[in-house]
């Protein structure tokens, strides 16, 4: 009696299922290598989406939100954007994530999951701008031009909204570089807080300052959880301040000396 192993076609028929099988393999690692590409290349020139760390941004921006940002367009004053740490400032405020182990370095690597060193404020001062807090009215000032904050400015459960800062400080944002601050004043280690830091590249404070280089880009929509669906917008009272009448300095004006948190 002849068995399927001594059958003359049986030798074609596993050769047949193994060249499928390669081709199989072969086709999954084209479809794994070319997503790897894409992602990359939209991380790199499109956008990316960044995880909520810590209360900072309440409430426009909640804990473990999913935030998407994109690289196409520049950001402007009044813009909520991602930043690299500019010097130090995750090492202080406690913003950061722990540390992360080798499956999500890997999907950090390729662009599905963000990196743990970014910051994300908003951006109250652009090269030149004047920042001042306070006036009368106890409200910051962008170039002369008070600003309305309380569309945006965290409010606890029971109604009581943050005030614009309880730092008084002047400020001139050097070139290259820009002033941010977060939503939830009270919560945020944001520029203020850094005002008299030392630097070893640079003058007292600079690094309260992030450098136009170290921002990812603005951040235009909530991702996730799908309760949170909506796009992030300017405010337009930042639509009335002017440009700033100067060039920018090489250098921070700061005033008084010594502001800190």
């Amino acid at each position: 009696m002849r068995t399927a192993e001594s059958r003359p076609d049986a030798g074609k028929s596993a050769g047949r299922r193994r060249s499928r099988t390669s081709r199989f393999f072969t086709e999954l690692m084209i479809v794994v290598v070319g997503a790897l590409i894409v992602s990359t290349l939209l991380r790199t020139f499109v956008g990316q989406l960044f995880i909520i760390p810590s209360g900072s941004m309440e409430n426009t921006l909640q804990i473990e939100d999913r935030v998407a940002v994109q690289k196409i367009t520049d950001f402007q004053r009044g813009d909520v954007v991602v930043f690299a740490d500019p010097g130090g400032w995750l090492g202080s405020s406690g913003e950061g994530t722990e540390d992360d182990g080798p499956i999500t370095q890997g999907l950090e690597f390729i662009g599905l999951v963000p990196g743990s060193d970014y910051l994300i404020k908003r951006v109250i001062g652009m090269p030149g701008d004047r920042v001042v807090c306070c006036d009368k009215l106890n409200r910051l000032t962008v170039n002369g031009v008070a600003l309305d904050e309380t569309r945006y400015l965290y409010t606890s459960p029971d109604g009581q909204q943050d005030e614009p800062s309880d730092l008084e400080f002047d400020v001139t944002v050097p070139e290259g570089r820009i002033f941010v601050m977060g939503d939830h004043r009270s919560a945020s280690a944001d520029s203020r807080c850094h005002l008299s830091d030392t630097s070893l590249t640079g003058p007292e404070g600079s690094v309260a300052f992030v450098p136009i280089d170290n921002v990812v880009g603005p951040a235009f929509a909530i991702v996730m959880p799908l309760s949170r669906l909506s796009t992030v917008q300017r405010p337009p009272i930042f639509d009335l301040v002017p440009e700033p009448s100067e060039p920018p300095p090489t250098e921070a004006v700061i005033k008084p000396e010594g502001v800190t948190c």
